[in-house]
């Protein structure tokens, strides 16, 4: 608005442009007091450590690690030489006695000699897979004049032809190394001169469903009948989507399960209306609320945000320091009968 302008009005009209200006003053006072506010925030926050996975819940492949040349690194001290131990248990021995002094060339096969030295040589043997025939004979009765057959040997009936033992390799194959299917098949063509499909290695795994699936519910079983379970969740790539991989564990057990969702619903499915009396995880929400006295944090957690606290404040840190000066751990037990696991530790 021009001078012209402010001619032309009245009085009432000036006042009204003097209040619609003193309110917008006030507006901007309190945004400009606002921002000052949070501009001094950032600026405390400047002066801390950056978060780590060594001082948060940062996950390790995102921590930073600075490149550092051969050069540039301390000389390591020197540490006493190793050898590889002897076998405990070996295939063959050979106890060699000298015949003639490699010095002098004298006959020393009468002298008597002790063990100067012993070490052994490793080699595999042959791999050729063990391949019975099984012939079932049979012939026209004598009695009924009916037409009979031999029963199979058990363990040897007519079926698939790849027994246990190989089945097992297959899925140790398969997934404990996680050879593909492809390879696995070129693998014990090559390796055991056994020619097997993908769509035979497909068929073996299937079959191998129904262990697994009793050996994870015993597992299971011994689970909830426990007093304390702990449990974590990660990502987990199924085909071309992202699931999540969930564990419960204790100390003598530990069940995995594959599932698509990280809610509530995948701990359900798992506990069932089973709930034990401690819970031990991080602090995400689908983690909480399953225990019926206890709920532990993982003490990882809970160390590393005390030694971010400690590292980034200016007072002393308020928990007791270790040699090193890291916070250290005070712990108590639930019950005088609980399991080790089941076990509260404080900070």
């Amino acid at each position: 608005m021009d001078r012209e302008s402010l001619d032309s009005l009245d009085r009432d009209g000036l006042i009204g442009i003097i209040l619609m200006q003193f309110e917008k003053i006030e507006q901007l006072t309190s945004e400009v007091a606002a921002l000052r506010a949070e501009n001094a925030e950032l600026r405390a926050q400047l002066g801390r450590p950056p978060k780590t996975p060594d001082n948060s819940s940062v996950p390790p492949s995102r921590g930073h690690k600075p490149s550092m040349w051969a050069k540039d690194r301390a000389k390591r001290k020197p540490h006493a030489g190793a050898h590889r131990p002897l076998h405990p248990d070996p295939t063959e021995r050979r106890e060699v006695l000298a015949t003639s002094c490699q010095h002098c060339g004298a006959d020393v096969s009468e002298v008597r000699q002790k063990p100067c030295e012993s070490y052994d040589r490793i080699e595999i043997p042959d791999i050729k897979p063990d391949v019975t025939r099984v012939t079932l004979h049979g012939g026209a009765c004598p009695c009924c004049s009916r037409r009979f057959k031999a029963e199979a040997p058990e363990g040897l009936e007519r079926g698939s032809p790849f027994g246990p033992n190989l089945r097992a390799f297959i899925v140790y194959l398969r997934f404990t190394q996680g050879v593909g299917f492809e390879r696995v098949s070129a693998l014990m063509r090559d390796l055991l001169g056994v020619e097997i499909s993908e769509g035979a290695i497909v068929n073996i795994l299937k079959a191998a469903r129904a262990g697994f699936r009793a050996a994870g519910e015993a597992i299971r079983a011994r689970l909830l009948a426990g007093t304390a379970i702990c449990s974590d969740e990660t990502c987990f790539r199924v085909g071309k989507r992202s699931w999540w991989l969930w564990v419960f564990h204790h100390g003598d057990n530990a069940y995995f399960l594959c599932h698509p969702r990280r809610g509530k619903v995948a701990v359900e499915e798992f506990l069932g209306s089973v709930r034990p009396e401690a819970w031990v995880s991080d602090r995400y929400g689908a983690q909480k609320g399953w225990s019926t006295k206890h709920h532990q944090v993982c003490l990882a957690h809970l160390l590393r945000d005390t030694q971010f606290v400690a590292i980034s404040s200016d007072a002393p840190a308020a928990s007791d320091k270790g040699a090193k000066g890291s916070p250290t751990l005070h712990c108590k037990s639930i019950s005088p009968n609980s399991t080790p696991i089941s076990t509260i530790y404080s900070i």
